[in-house]
């Protein structure tokens, strides 16, 4: 047995690989989620319909050119078990392969072919530094290694510091973040499409606020994509 093997054996004693969707332990060659929980994750499918739920919500609200989210959200299920490892325990995979699935969804769709830059949705520096990163990036990150689209983090930046959207009504979310996003860069974005990516889609209050900044920059085209939306 190599070196790394044993050692990799002896840390699974203390440290055991488990799957991030449903908990049990890992085999051998699988990697974050296991193969069980890849093949029956909810997906949506909403990249291929251009007047899916979602775009229709955004309807009158702002100008988006294709809204999508890959996978379903329930409560207690294996995708709530993957945001609440993303977001609250650390695991920056689950991430990545959040994205990842968001770029297999995406990349032979036609509403999301010319994209020219993948923007996570920022979070403010204080919240950044308490997570230890940004979950929005480490979904772009996914993306990329999928569709080699450029990551373009520099573009929106967070100004204010807000609570939680957890537990918020739908009128309270709009308020807690009205007017926190800020553009940067914007001569480099004109006549780009970009995509907005966040981890849940509920209110889509957050996307609504980041693109309403984004639609100042002169010939800009904005898409939108999730890792998840609320069950159908």
């Amino acid at each position: 047995m190599k070196l790394r093997e044993w050692l990799n054996s002896i840390l699974s004693l203390f440290y055991p690989r488990v799957c991030a969707a449903c908990g049990e332990a890992l085999l051998k060659d699988e990697e974050t989620v296991c193969l069980k929980c890849r093949y029956t994750l909810p997906h949506t499918g909403y990249e291929l319909n251009p007047e899916n739920p979602l775009a229709q919500s955004f309807y009158g609200r702002v100008r988006f050119h294709a809204v999508t989210a890959c996978l379903f959200f329930a409560k207690s299920g294996k995708v709530q078990h993957l945001i609440h490892q993303l977001k609250y325990k650390g695991n920056k995979e689950a991430g990545v392969f959040l994205g990842q699935q968001i770029g297999e969804s995406i990349k032979d769709a036609p509403l999301f072919q010319g994209i020219d830059y993948l923007i996570p949705v920022p979070l403010h520096p204080k919240r950044e530094r308490q997570r230890g990163y940004n979950q929005s990036l480490m979904i772009c990150r996914g993306i990329n290694e999928v569709t080699g689209i450029p990551i373009g983090d520099k573009y929106l930046i967070r100004t204010a510091f807000t609570e939680t959207q957890t537990h918020k009504t739908a009128e309270q979310r709009f308020k807690n973040v009205k007017d926190i996003f800020e553009v940067r860069f914007p001569e480099e974005l004109k006549g780009k499409h970009v995509l907005l990516v966040d981890d849940v889609l509920t209110t889509g209050a957050t996307l609504e606020s980041c693109a309403h900044q984004l639609e100042n920059v002169p010939g800009i085209t904005i898409s939108a994509a999730t890792a998840a939306c609320a069950g159908n």
